[in-house]
């Protein structure tokens, strides 16, 4: 039987992975749509008062560690970007 702290562990990766795959689809869409603009940030207006939110390229980048500008290049390959997220949602525990 597995120990809970795995299970969560587990199920943690498996999240990370389905929302780098949804953010490498949606950033291959061609032109200016409206799911590309919220993930990038780029929608226009003031913000409200008092601590920013944690957008989701700030996820993004934590999860690659790579910058905006080398995800959004990365993504443009769908079978580069697919084997780099398996390898980010896959660690490997090493004997150590």
């Amino acid at each position: 039987m597995f120990p809970f702290f795995l299970v969560v562990l587990c199920f943690n990766w498996l999240h990370v992975a389905r929302k780098l795959a949804y953010y490498g689809h949606t950033m291959r869409k061609q032109g200016s749509c409206l799911e590309k603009e919220i993930m990038q940030g780029t929608m226009p207006g003031a913000r409200r008062r008092g601590r920013p939110r944690t957008a989701w390229m700030d996820y993004i980048r934590t999860w690659t560690g790579l910058p905006m500008e080398e995800s959004i290049r990365m993504t443009e390959d769908g079978d580069k970007w697919r084997k780099y997220v398996h390898g980010v949602a896959n660690p490997r525990i090493e004997d150590g």
